[in-house]
């Protein structure tokens, strides 16, 4: 519509008609329904239709679908009408009040002050009243309703009363007690880490009601802190006898009809590497030249062939999704008598195996590939630690116990060089952040924490494994054949552009040639600060602003390695999706995959990949929830300790100083007496206003451990040097 029409509109009507549109009982309504609720007549239709033309003109109304008429919202600045509603969850907060995370959309959370929370319980789904926006200042709402309850077992400390009992939660986030009538104690006495199951959720004042499922033990008993954890994220501890039962019908050794249709391998020379403490040794490998090209050999146990679809076995692991590695121990997604037995390739027995043969040229190009179904025989059982003293000769004894796989192991080495370059020139991005190392003694207690890092044995066994996932993921999805991969998306710009700018600032060379940043361009950059004291702490940055990677049935590529196709296919014991694409492999191989088949696959595959990719979030976080908490707990035998450590984290309310040992903990804004600090989010530092004192990422800092919280994760540093310290 042209300008000279609209300004023809008169001011006080279009005013009526936006008042309309925007008051609380309006639905949307198409011109044609307006008029007749208004009671415009026919021969003035014209003229709502120019007023509302206008309107839409000033970006003040929009259509929707059926060309009905409605507010337009401005995510920043305008004035929400309370009649907006929103779904989403609820997270509290200890403090009263909480945040509601938007249902299917990426705007920000909504603030629930502490009057407005309602009946709301941590991670309820609710429905959410907007209430007027203030510019400048973050949306905010009031609970109008809860929906659905998340949370129905709640881990935490008993007490007990004379007539009742109650417990206080693990996770902080649950603020009121649980009272547990005297009916549902259940045997459970002060001190006792219990599970409960709640009866009834409180609100109105009234605290929440529970029954007491499962007594884990003493609070302080050895175990029983890592355990609390693992129950709270309602990871499968043991396996029902159901499963147990067809676990233990399963031979100890392969059978003889198993060997028929598969490629006999039991001749070549190969061998596992992992770490010391590994029982479940799902890959093994192999290598030699044939006519000048290097031939990879990557065998995987392959699981399918006593774990059926649909068996008792199949649907426990595809619950559990991953094996889980805790500080103190591993929940293993399949029994032990499978991924510690018949599953794992142990030095010496015959195993059933899914080879990828891969012939590699001296530019880390697969020349060909072959997959099949094969019978192997390892030689030798090798660990990384060894396998690094022979490439990097630093033990005699090594040298000569392993003598006749030296030449082998030596050009594993050289071709694991020629591929790792070969992804760095495509782009492949390398993080590489040292793990922590914790060591407990047999009370479960932290002794020692430490960096474990990669070296050249670590790196060899993932060059060869990321070489066979890519080779399997480009396989079957240039035929088309149903699979499921594992997928990196592109990050998020907005994020990105954030970091970007920072590391500009830092005379750090950014170089982005198109609207979105290319995994090479992210890798020129890591190039730049490698051996850097900055170096771990801008890769964090750069990792944080990235997308995590997920399982998909669409082949959309990898972005952090730069790659068009990749799957996990080598790890079948530990994770559900290996064990799955070996299925359809196998099928395939087997003459098996017809229409049906395919049709099978294509209805389950999706619920396959978005239950392994949310078991997989919550393993890492279960993971990295014990190893803060026996982060804390040895820490707390170092008050008063001064240590030295890098700033590794920025915020309003403090900065992080992560340790040598790979420790973090946070100098809290609090307790820098001699300034007022002020936040700069852009640059990722504090400024003190009067004396300008600045914290910046990577800055070198004393600090002395004043507390530490092991129930709470957390552990606080305060700054010591220039007259700080403990006062």
């Amino acid at each position: 519509m042209s300008k000279k029409k609209t300004d023809k509109v008169s001011k006080d009507k279009k005013k009526y008609i936006f008042h309309v549109i925007s008051s609380k009982n309006y639905v949307p309504m198409k011109t044609k329904e307006m008029a007749s609720l208004l009671g415009i007549p026919k021969n003035k239709r014209d003229e709502l239709q120019l007023i509302l033309d206008s309107l839409e003109a000033d970006k003040q109304i929009i259509q929707i679908h059926g060309s009905r008429y409605k507010k337009k919202k401005n995510k920043s600045h305008d004035n929400f009408d309370e009649s907006d509603r929103i779904t989403g969850t609820f997270i509290s907060n200890p403090k009263g009040f909480g945040f509601v995370e938007r249902k299917d959309s990426d705007e920000d959370d909504v603030f629930i002050a502490a009057p407005y929370t309602g009946d709301a319980f941590h991670m309820d789904e609710v429905e959410v009243s907007l209430l007027p926006r203030q510019q400048g200042n973050r949306q905010e709402g009031r609970i109008l309703k809860v929906l659905a309850h998340n949370i129905h077992e709640i881990v935490g400390t008993f007490e007990r009363s004379s007539s009742f009992g109650f417990v206080i939660a693990d996770n902080k986030k649950i603020s009121n007690d649980i009272f547990i009538p005297k009916e549902f104690i259940n045997s459970a006495v002060t001190g006792d880490k219990v599970i409960v199951e709640l009866t009834r959720y409180g609100g109105d004042r009234k605290n929440p009601e529970g029954r007491v499922k499962e007594v884990l033990g003493m609070a302080d008993a050895p175990g029983i802190d890592v355990l609390s954890v693992a129950k709270a994220y309602d990871i499968p501890m043991t396996f029902p006898p159901k499963v147990i039962s067809q676990a233990e019908r399963q031979a100890d050794h392969v059978q003889e009809g198993d060997f028929n249709g598969r490629t006999d391998l039991r001749e070549w020379t190969m061998v596992t590497i992992d770490g010391e403490d590994a029982k479940d040794l799902d890959d093994a490998v192999s290598l030699s030249r044939d006519e000048g090209l290097y031939k990879l050999g990557v065998h995987i146990a392959d699981v399918s062939n006593y774990v059926q679809d649909g068996s008792s076995l199949d649907r426990e692991a595809l619950k559990r999704g991953t094996s889980v590695y805790l500080v103190d121990r591993v929940i293993p997604m399949l029994p032990k008598r499978l991924s510690n037995g018949i599953c794992s390739l142990n030095q010496g027995e015959d195993r059933l195996a899914l080879s990828c043969l891969m012939w590699i040229d001296s530019k880390g190009n697969t020349v060909k590939h072959k997959i099949e179904e094969t019978v192997i025989r390892v030689n030798r059982r090798m660990t990384y630690t060894n396998v690094y003293k022979i490439l990097e000769k630093t033990d005699d004894k090594v040298l000569a116990e392993y003598g006749e796989l030296i030449p082998m192991l030596e050009m594993m080495r050289e071709l694991s060089d020629i591929l790792r370059n070969s992804r760095r020139k495509r782009g492949s991005i390398d993080f590489d952040f040292p793990e922590s190392k914790i060591i407990l003694n047999e009370l479960g207690r932290p002794v020692d924490i430490r960096p474990s890092e990669s070296n050249s044995a670590t790196k060899l066994i993932e060059d060869f494994m990321l070489q066979a996932n890519e080779t399997v993921a480009k396989e079957y999805e240039n035929r088309k054949i149903p699979f499921l991969y594992r997928t990196h998306e592109n990050p998020d710009m907005e994020k990105m552009e954030g970091v970007l700018s920072f590391l500009r600032k830092q005379g750090i060379q950014v170089t982005k040639s198109k609207e979105e940043i290319t995994p090479k361009e992210i890798q020129q950059i890591i190039s730049q600060i490698e051996g850097s004291p900055k170096e771990s702490l801008i890769s964090m940055l750069l990792l944080r602003s990235m997308k995590q990677a997920r399982y998909s049935v669409e082949c959309k590529g990898h972005f952090g390695l730069a790659a068009n196709y990749y799957c996990h296919f080598t790890s079948p014991i530990r994770r559900y999706p290996d064990l799955q694409i070996h299925r359809i492999i196998k099928d395939d191989l087997r003459g098996r995959l017809n229409d049906q088949k395919k049709g099978y696959y294509v209805s389950i595959l999706d619920d396959v990949a978005k239950q392994t990719s949310a078991t997989e979030r919550r393993a890492e976080e279960a993971e990295r929830e014990t190893d803060k908490m026996k982060m804390a707990e040895y820490m707390s035998e170092h008050k008063d300790e001064v240590f030295e450590g890098t700033v590794s984290g920025v915020t309003g309310w403090g900065f992080y100083v992560q340790l040598p040992n790979t420790v973090e903990g946070l100098v809290h804004v609090n307790s820098l007496l001699d300034d007022y600090y002020d936040f700069d989010e852009e640059n990722h530092q504090l400024t003190g206003r009067d004396f300008n004192r600045t914290f910046r990422l990577g800055d070198k800092v004393k600090v002395m451990v004043a507390d530490t919280d092991i129930m709470n994760k957390t552990i606080d540093f305060i700054l010591f040097d220039k007259g700080y310290g403990r006062r």
